[in-house]
C-alpha cells in the first residue's frame, strides 16, 4: 500500500509538471503571434488618430482639427477647415474665394454690400447678436470694426479672428491672402491674384491709350447735405487701384492731399481741374427717390455746370456700394466701370 501511494504521488507530480510546461509553451506562442504587429508599427506603419479637444471653441458645428493663429488681440484657436463662416465687413473676400457667408452684415445708415447679391440673412452690426448666434458660425472674421468689447462678444459665439492693423490697412491683395489662409484655401487666393494682375495689366494699357496723362478725380455727393467730398490719393478705396495699380494721373489738389477724404465746397470745385470726374452718392443710388433733391441741386448748380469735365461730358456716375470699399471683388467691378466709361 505504501509503495502504491508513492507511485500515485509520482504520477500526480508528473501530470502537474506537464501542465505547467504546456501553459508556458502556450504563453510563448501567443507572445510570438503578437510580436510582428508591434514590429510592423516600429517599421513605419501610420496609425491615424483624431485629437478630441474640450475647448468650447472646438465644439462649434463643422469643426474637427484646430490650429492656433495670431490676430490683433493675440492667439486664437480656429478650425483648420471652417465650414460656417461670418465675415464682418469682409464678405467680399469670401465670395471671391467661392464661399457663401452664413450672414451678411448690415448697418442701418450704410445698408449692406448689395453688389454681392447674397441670399444669407442680414446681421445688423449695430444691434444684438441674435442673428449671429442663430447662424451658428464655426469661425467669425472681422476687420477693425471689432474693438475689444465687440471682439469679446463675438468670441463667445465662435472663434473670432480680428485682422491685424498692418493687414487691414494694406492692399486688398494682402487681405485676400489672409482670409484664404484662415479658411484653408491659400492656393485659391494665388489663382485669383494671378488673374487679377492680368486684368490690371490689360486695363492699364487700355487707359493709357484712351486718356494718357489726363487727370482723374473721385467725388462723393453727400445726400441731404450741401457739400461734396474729395477722395485723396491715399484713399485706400480708390487711391490704390486708380493711381497706384492703374497708374492714372491725379489732379494736383488730389495728389497733394494727406487726408483719406476731405470736404470740397462748390466754390473751390473749379480749382480741382480734373479732366475726368468719377462721382458716387454717399447713400442710396442715383435713381433713389430720396436722393433726387440733392442730386438735382448739384446738377443744376451753375458752378457745377461750369466745370470743364462737366461741360465735356466726362463725369461718370458710379455705384457707391463697391466704390466705397477697396475689397477684392469691388475692385474688379471698378475695372468694369472704367472700361465702360473711360476708353472711348
Amino acid at each position: 500500500m505504501e509503495r502504491l501511494a508513492r507511485s500515485r504521488n509520482i504520477v500526480l507530480k508528473g501530470i502537474i509538471t506537464l501542465l505547467i510546461v504546456m501553459t508556458a509553451l502556450i504563453g510563448c506562442g501567443n507572445a510570438q503571434e503578437e510580436q510582428p504587429a508591434a514590429e510592423s508599427t516600429n517599421q513605419g506603419d501610420t496609425v491615424k488618430t483624431e485629437t478630441v479637444t474640450t475647448d468650447k471653441e472646438s465644439e462649434q458645428p463643422g469643426t474637427s482639427e484646430t490650429r492656433i493663429v495670431e490676430d490683433h488681440f493675440g492667439e486664437v484657436v480656429i478650425p483648420v477647415k471652417p465650414k460656417r463662416i461670418a465675415a464682418i465687413y469682409l464678405e467680399d473676400y469670401l465670395v471671391a474665394l467661392g464661399v457663401e457667408p452664413i450672414v451678411q452684415w448690415y448697418h442701418p445708415n450704410w445698408g449692406k454690400q448689395d453688389y454681392l447679391n447674397l441670399s444669407a440673412p442680414q446681421f445688423d452690426i449695430t444691434g444684438d447678436i441674435e442673428a449671429l448666434l442663430a447662424a451658428e458660425p464655426d469661425l467669425i472674421i472681422s476687420d477693425g470694426f471689432a474693438d475689444a468689447a465687440i471682439y469679446e462678444k463675438y468670441s463667445k459665439v465662435a472663434p473670432t479672428y480680428r485682422l491685424t492693423d498692418d493687414i487691414q490697412n494694406g492692399s486688398s491683395t494682402e487681405i485676400l491672402r489672409k482670409i484664404a489662409d484662415l479658411i484653408g484655401e491659400p492656393e485659391k487666393a494665388e489663382e485669383l491674384l494671378k488673374d487679377y494682375d492680368s486684368k490690371i495689366t490689360d486695363m492699364k494699357t487700355k487707359l493709357q491709350a484712351a486718356i494718357g496723362k489726363e487727370t482723374v478725380a473721385v467725388l462723393r455727393l453727400n445726400i441731404g447735405e450741401n457739400d461734396i467730398n474729395l477722395l485723396g490719393i491715399k484713399n485706400r478705396f480708390v487711391g490704390s487701384i486708380l493711381y497706384k495699380e492703374l497708374g492714372l494721373s491725379a489732379p494736383k489738389l488730389v495728389a497733394d492731399m494727406d487726408k483719406f477724404i476731405d470736404s470740397l465746397s462748390m466754390e473751390v470745385l473749379p480749382e480741382l481741374g480734373a479732366d475726368h470726374i468719377i462721382i458716387l452718392t454717399s447713400n442710396g443710388t442715383w435713381s433713389s427717390a430720396e436722393n433726387k433733391e440733392t442730386i438735382d441741386g448739384l446738377m443744376n448748380n451753375p458752378i457745377w455746370k461750369s466745370v470743364p469735365a462737366v461741360k465735356n461730358g466726362h463725369v461718370y456716375q458710379v455705384d457707391r456700394s463697391y466704390w466705397q470699399t477697396g475689397a477684392f471683388t469691388a475692385n474688379q467691378l471698378k475695372l468694369k466701370d472704367l472700361e465702360r466709361f473711360l476708353p472711348q
